[in-house]
């Protein structure tokens, strides 16, 4: 049994949020005790598993404010989580030792972890360098994030094991992080199936009634610019030139996603969505829905017909095998990490993300129902054979397991 302490900055909802949760379920599942480490733990706003008592979970450094005036959310991220690094390692680790820290997201904690007791093993998973995900801006933009990009490379690289999401990621993270000498293994996320399959859903769960002849396009993202949810909405306004009447009158889109109202870009990206609704007057085809529990989202999964992915380069993307897993098709961006997990033409779309590209896949679907069912049912079957979650589960257990019985460190070139 290895004793391990997941450290995450915020445990709300989200990608990130479901890899770590899932990884500690699967850890757990070997028979290893797992606990958590946050800045941030809303009870309203996560995963089920994290509040209902199957994973601990211990919140540290939540009074460090998230910005300042509105700036400098990179730099108060980084002091949030130094902070929790420092309290675990300095007050609690002789209480309660761990065997193995698992970081992600940030990495300037992985250092002040090795002054815990009994010198804990680093896992850190990365799920994209975050370098990357800070838009670019002018001079002094740049200079305020060179110090961080450094640190962000030295951090990384003193982590005992680094994991990353995907081959994408992976050529990423050696085309980022030229000083750091070992390759990163990839660790593809995976569905904790026995969720999907073991919950009852009924009328309850229901976030929004639906004629039972409609069909149904679903997206589910964060309300994120980057998620480039825009698209969705132009592409099924463009759908409307395709179809006809009738067709159209028998087609929806729900848009589902994380909202926290902490978040200025949540508020702001969904109003901005809402009027966009407005403007193409669809407002009678469209629903955006904010941070639907599991349950909801599952009955929304149950009850598509489609899922229509829109980020461009995403860094894997849990949301289509959760797609996929419940027999659906998937439209997605030509790029990124769909690109490792829907086939062309048999599990789904992988097109150029312009809406005109998207809404031909999308009539392609609604024309065909029969050809719908089939790529739904190649789509699970694809997650049943290469993303399962006892291979996940295995996979992990095994570097896991590796990394206690090595004393190397990862060094510099």
């Amino acid at each position: 049994m290895v004793r391990i302490l997941f450290v995450h900055p915020d445990l709300g909802i989200g990608g990130a949020e479901r890899l770590v949760v899932d990884a500690a379920l699967a850890l757990q599942s070997k028979g290893h005790t797992v606990s958590f480490l946050t800045n941030h733990h809303d009870p309203n706003h996560c995963f089920d598993e994290t509040k209902d008592g199957r994973l601990p979970v211990m919140t540290v450094g939540d009074w460090i404010p998230r910005d300042i005036f509105g700036k400098f959310y990179a730099v108060c991220a980084y002091i949030r989580m130094v902070y929790a690094a420092f309290y675990y390692s300095l007050f609690l680790s002789k209480k309660e030792p761990v065997d193995v820290v698992f970081c992600d997201l940030i990495s300037l904690g992985i250092p002040i972890f090795r002054l815990a007791r009994p010198n804990p093993k680093i896992l850190f998973y990365c799920h994209y360098p975050d370098q990357l995900l800070s838009k670019p801006g002018n001079l002094l933009k740049q200079c305020y994030r060179m110090p961080l990009n450094y640190l962000e490379e030295v951090t990384t690289a003193q982590a005992d094991g680094i994991l990353v999401n995907s081959k994408f990621t992976s050529r990423v993270f050696k085309e980022t992080f030229k000083r750091i000498a070992t390759d990163p293994d990839v660790l593809y996320p995976s569905l904790n199936t026995r969720f999907f399959d073991e919950t009852s859903i009924d009328e309850s769960d229901q976030l929004v009634k639906i004629p039972n002849d409609t069909f149904v396009f679903l997206s589910i993202n964060r309300y994120e610019r980057k998620k480039n949810l825009s698209l969705a909405l132009h592409a099924f306004k463009a759908l409307q030139d395709i179809l006809s009447p009738g067709e159209w009158h028998k087609v929806c889109l729900i848009m589902a996603g994380g909202y926290d109202d902490r978040v200025l870009e949540n508020v702001d990206h969904y109003d901005e969505l809402e009027e966009l609704v407005e403007d193409m007057q669809i407002r009678s085809k469209v629903r955006l829905l904010k941070s639907p529990t599991d349950r909801q989202k599952l009955f929304l999964l149950n009850r598509a017909q489609a899922l229509v992915y829109t980020p461009e380069f995403e860094h894997f993307g849990i949301v289509p095998l959760e797609g996929m897993y419940l027999s659906k098709p998937v439209i997605a961006a030509n790029s990124g990490g769909p690109m490792e997990t829907i086939i062309h033409e048999q599990t789904g779309f992988l097109c150029e993300p312009v809406p005109k590209e998207f809404a031909t896949a999308m009539a392609k679907l609604v024309k065909d129902d029969k050809h719908c069912e089939r790529m739904g049912a190649m789509g699970r079957k694809r997650v049943q054979q290469r993303f399962s979650f006892e291979a996940f589960s295995t996979k992990l257990d095994n570097v896991v397991t590796d990394l206690i019985q090595r004393d190397g460190e990862r060094k510099f070139k």
